[in-house]
């Protein structure tokens, strides 16, 4: 096992994974603005498990019991709420939407901070389901001296194509 801080042990994956980040910071480094065209789409499907939405609302603690899709020694179950069965937490989703918006194909953008952020909710999400978060970078311009990326979001069903979620989100860039 490779040496670590002894305060916070690491296993082996968890070491390599942080060699190869440290590595990749000698990339070439460009601001959001110059690595992003408009039109750039950009897309990841997200599984929306009963598991993940309980340590997301644990995290934020937000204890609706309209999220309740699991529960301990039952597992999985419907759940309730006004719209049937348990539901996501909108804002779920959106915290998902930054990590499809950057292109982690591409070396690390510097000097980007989310700026504007508009969320229109649709429909709920089923807990269970399967959403593709799909982002489009739609415009570039200058305010007040500083230049800015606006990307509109769209989150649908994989299997049929229900238009949950959809946002427009800015970032300043350098």
């Amino acid at each position: 096992m490779p040496a670590t801080d002894s305060l916070r042990p690491m296993t082996s994956v968890q070491v390599d994974q942080t060699r190869e980040f440290v590595a990749s910071l000698d990339e070439k480094s460009e601001t959001y603005w110059d690595m992003v065209t408009i039109g750039d789409v950009l897309s990841r499907d997200l599984h929306l498990s009963a598991e993940l939405v309980i340590l997301y609302a644990d995290a934020v603690e937000d204890f609706n019991p309209w999220y309740e899709g699991w529960l301990m020694n039952r597992w999985h179950m419907e759940g309730e709420s006004p719209f049937g069965g348990a539901i996501v937490p909108p804002m779920l989703i959106s915290h998902f939407v930054l990590s499809v918006q950057f292109d982690h194909t591409k070396p690390f953008a510097i000097g980007s901070i989310h700026t504007f952020h508009d969320t229109q909710i649709h429909k709920p999400v089923p807990v269970g389901s399967t959403v593709r978060i799909q982002t489009t970078a739609v415009d570039k311009f200058t305010k007040r001296d500083r230049r800015y990326v606006r990307h509109e979001v769209e989150v649908t069903d994989v299997e049929d194509a229900t238009l949950y979620l959809s946002e427009t989100r800015d970032i300043l860039s350098l």
